[in-house]
């Protein structure tokens, strides 16, 4: 039994810390390109799919820490 809670504590921890970076980094990234696209907004489209880019990168990371989450609690 102690070996499941301590599977499913850990599982907790990594998706808990993994998904903390990505979620500062979305954000940061989405208030720098508010600012960037306010003070120039004829670069809007350059501005906006940079961003999205970046987001998509930075999730990633997110996944990688679902993916071992999922690894430690059901292996």
């Amino acid at each position: 039994m102690e070996a499941d809670v301590l599977k499913n504590f850990a599982s907790a921890i990594a998706i808990g810390l993994g998904s903390m970076g990505p979620a500062i980094a979305i954000g940061l990234l989405a208030a720098k390109a508010m600012e960037g696209i306010a003070r120039n907004p004829e670069a809007a489209p350059k501005i906006q799919t940079a961003m999205i880019l970046a987001i998509a990168f930075a999730e990633a990371v997110a996944i990688y820490a679902l993916v071992v989450a999922l690894i430690i609690k059901f292996i």
